[in-house]
C-alpha cells in the first residue's frame, strides 16, 4: 500500500512524464523488483500506463489528479475488506458482529473514508505549497520515503 501511494504522487508531481522504475525507485525508495509488481497492479487498474521498450517506463492513466482518490490507488494494489459476519462463524455472533469485530470494521470504514477524502490532486498541491518543508524540493514522495526510514 505505502509502495503504491508513493509511485503514485511521484508521478502525480511529474504529469505527461515517463519515468523507469528505477528512477521511480531509487526517488521513492522502494526496491525496484517489487516496484515492478506494484506498478503491474497500478496499470491493471488503469492507474498507469506503461511504454514499453528502451525509453519505456510508467506515467500516469488518468490526467484528472482530483478524480484520483488515495482509495483508489490502495484498492488496487490491496483491497480493504470489512467484516460483515464473524470470521470465526460462531452462532451467537449471527445476527450482529460482537463487540471486537464491530470495532474492526467501524475502524476499517472510517480508514475507507479517510482514503476517499483525500485525492493526488491535494497532495500535490500541499507538497507544491510546502516551502518551509526542507524535504519539499524533492517531493512529496521522498518525503513520504524519507519518514518511512526514520
Amino acid at each position: 500500500m505505502e509502495y503504491a501511494l508513493r509511485a503514485m504522487v511521484f508521478l502525480a508531481e511529474r504529469p505527461g512524464q515517463n519515468h523507469p522504475v528505477q528512477a521511480i525507485s531509487l526517488e521513492t525508495q522502494v526496491p525496484p523488483d517489487y516496484l515492478s509488481k506494484v506498478m503491474r497492479d497500478l496499470g491493471r487498474a488503469g492507474l498507469v500506463r506503461s511504454r514499453p521498450g528502451r525509453r519505456g517506463g510508467y506515467e500516469l492513466g488518468r490526467t484528472d489528479l482530483a478524480a484520483t482518490s488515495l482509495l483508489d490507488v490502495v484498492s488496487a494494489v490491496e483491497p480493504l475488506d470489512t467484516v460483515e459476519r464473524c470470521p470465526l462463524s460462531k452462532e451467537c455472533h449471527a445476527v450482529e458482529l460482537c463487540p471486537l469485530h464491530r470495532a474492526v470494521r467501524s475502524a476499517t470504514l472510517d480508514f475507507v473514508d479517510g482514503l476517499r477524502g483525500v485525492t493526488l490532486a491535494s497532495l500535490v498541491a500541499v507538497g507544491a505549497s510546502s516551502e518551509r518543508d526542507p524535504v519539499a524540493s524533492g517531493g512529496i514522495a521522498r518525503a513520504l520515503a524519507l519518514g518511512a526510514t526514520r
